[in-house]
């Protein structure tokens, strides 16, 4: 299958003397759910995208063996990307000054890097300024859909009205019986893997076949049900059944290298916008698709003060265009919608559009990534290798503190991520000591035999987290770039001395012997999982949208991506951002039929 030519055959001309329904901005998972929801609708929409196409099958080569690329799947020797204490010790913009050519994020110090340095950005043309933040983005069809992480969790009333909780910040304006049957029409639609396993705080999924647990994760399990923890097999956004709706997916059957690279899926069992949303959106004829479309500023009607439209840029020609729509639908991502909504000045919205209660681009959270824990299970040295080199996850642990109590020295929780097994390259053989036979001995024996984790906690939301436009820096566009100003505070590190003891605690009880235990808290944006710069609330004065991710001060346009979280949680947003979406589309156009935008 060809993507590249499927979308090029389905895209419609891209007629800009239309007024279109609806222009949507951005084509991840928030964009082409917006597209995908609207055009069911019988709405004729546009969907603009900064990034190109990519034929992404070409890109990932996930069978591809390390020998068969000259330099074992690493970037020319003219690239580089950013390490941790690049990020810690420099300020951004961070390409400059470097001598390398191209400059990437960390994700791109992964081993295979050269299979995704055309769908992340390079540093030099999409340079940010302020405090310290590793900021991951992706500029291309179906953004970072196309490298995801793939864990699909749900939030619940613990997340939604976390304030009533521990009384901190702002509840948010539903509860999870509204979002519950979208998150179901999520499930059913894109394919979830996984266990139910009847937590409250993390609600169940319409599951298909769960990824198999190896020896020491239900040796993990096992202990820790005894401590009233739950870890379950990852939460993978993944179909391992298939769908039978869906021609451009196909069911996962646990092979390549879908877990040694930045990600990817080039069978498109884990979900990706394109194939899951934009290309079955397109089937039914109302999307039109343009992209290397930079989407500039959102066009107001001077005597309405509606959004009538967007300006754009076309990254390849430079050339400035405007698009005419009765809708518009900003899902650009949460750090870029901020950014569009505060370029968007006019004389009705003085300081951007949506901007009234100024608080766009503020209450920005995300992820904290803290401690990271690696044992050895000494049952296992020596034993037979299992298969596990092709599996879209391990194991996901949930949140057990401030469940019901109260930690005396933080509030929210956290979760952790982790895998065993073994794989094709053996994580060990570069950290075991020694040479000759003796030395691949031991690194054959001791394959297989370790078990790591590492926490994602809640950041909380805060006003003076945020992030404005810097009033010098351009990107190569000419466009005014994000400043940040942005910093854990002590509820974070409190948290992190936590994760710390809590993984120390749990690998001493179930038996494993502690080889590595990292206590260093990441830079901040290290989980690429940036939410709230637009967030919702019933109050004006205190929110940008409301409960449908509907301006408060521009009817006519809606904000469907992370930005319009009220607060992180500390489980991934991205089937909490899609199930907003499909919400917020379904309302929208409702309303459209009715006259009421």
């Amino acid at each position: 299958m060809n993507l590249i030519r499927l979308i090029r055959e389905a895209s419609a001309e891209v007629d800009l003397k239309r007024t279109y329904d609806a222009i949507v901005v951005g084509s991840g998972a928030a964009g082409g759910m917006a597209a995908h929801v609207l055009t069911l609708h019988g709405m004729k929409v546009l969907m603009l995208e900064a990034g190109k196409k990519l034929d992404i099958d070409k890109e990932l080569k996930s069978t591809e063996w390390p020998y068969e690329h000259k330099r074992r799947g690493e970037m020319p020797p003219d690239s580089h990307a950013l390490s941790l204490n690049e990020y810690n010790i420099r300020q951004p913009p961070y390409a400059t000054d470097s001598k390398s050519a191209h400059v990437y994020s960390y994700v791109q110090g992964w081993g295979g890097s050269d299979y995704s340095k055309n769908i992340v950005v390079d540093e030099r043309d999409h340079p940010y300024t302020g405090t310290n933040y590793a900021w991951v983005r992706a500029r291309c069809l179906g953004g970072k859909t196309n490298i995801w992480g793939r864990l699909a969790l749900r939030l619940s009333d613990l997340d939604f009205k976390a304030k009533s909780h521990d009384g901190y910040g702002e509840n948010w304006p539903i509860s999870y019986k509204d979002i519950a049957p979208y998150y179901d029409k999520v499930d059913l639609y894109l394919g979830i893997s996984g266990v139910k396993e009847n937590l409250p705080h993390l609600p169940d999924s319409i599951f298909q076949r769960p990824i198999k647990l190896a020896h020491a994760e239900l040796k993990l399990r096992q202990s820790l049900k005894k401590m009233n923890r739950v870890l379950t097999p990852y939460r993978a956004g993944v179909t391992t059944d298939g769908l039978k709706h869906n021609k451009y997916r196909s069911r996962c059957f646990g092979r390549g290298a879908c877990n040694r690279r930045a990600g990817g899926c080039d069978i498109h069992a884990a979900f990706d916008s394109p194939t899951g949303l934009i290309l079955p959106a397109m089937d039914t004829g109302n999307l039109t698709l343009r992209t290397n479309s930079i989407a500039r500023e959102v066009i107001v009607d001077k005597k309405t003060g509606k959004a009538s439209g967007v300006a754009f840029i076309d990254s390849e020609t430079g050339k400035s265009y405007e698009a005419k729509a009765r809708v518009v639908v900003i899902a650009a991502s949460t750090l870029e919608s901020a950014r569009l909504m505060l370029l968007s000045k006019s004389n009705a919205h003085p300081t951007g559009i949506g901007n009234s209660s100024g608080h766009v681009g503020h209450n920005f959270c995300e992820h904290l990534m803290g401690s990271h824990i690696t044992g050895l299970v000494k049952d296992l040295v020596g034993k037979p290798h299992t298969l596990d080199d092709g599996k879209p996850g391990s194991f996901y642990l949930a949140r057990f503190r401030n469940l019901s109590g109260r930690h005396p020295n933080f509030i929210r929780g956290y979760g952790f991520e982790g895998s065993s097994g073994s794989s094709m390259y053996p994580g060990n053989a570069t950290s075991t000591p020694g040479f000759g036979s003796s030395y691949k001995t031991k690194v054959r024996d001791y394959a297989g035999a370790f078990i790591s984790m590492g926490a994602f906690g809640e950041v909380l939301a805060r006003y003076e987290n945020h992030v404005d436009l810097d009033p010098v820096v351009k990107d190569k566009w000419g466009v005014p770039v994000l400043r940040f100003h942005y910093k854990f505070g002590d509820n974070e590190k409190k948290m992190a001395e936590d994760m710390t003891y809590t993984a120390q605690e749990m690998f001493t009880e179930a038996g494993f012997e502690i080889v590595d235990l990292s206590r260093r808290v990441l830079t901040e944006g290290w989980s690429i999982h940036e939410l709230g710069t637009a967030r919702m609330g019933t109050d004006p004065r205190t929110s940008v949208l409301n409960q449908f991710q509907q301006s408060h001060d521009v009817k006519n346009l809606f904000v469907v991506d992370g930005s319009s979280h009220v607060s992180a949680s500390c489980q991934n947003p991205t089937w909490t951002i899609m199930a907003l979406a499909w919400r917020s589309c379904d309302y929208l156009a409702d309303q459209f039929k009715k006259g009421n935008l």
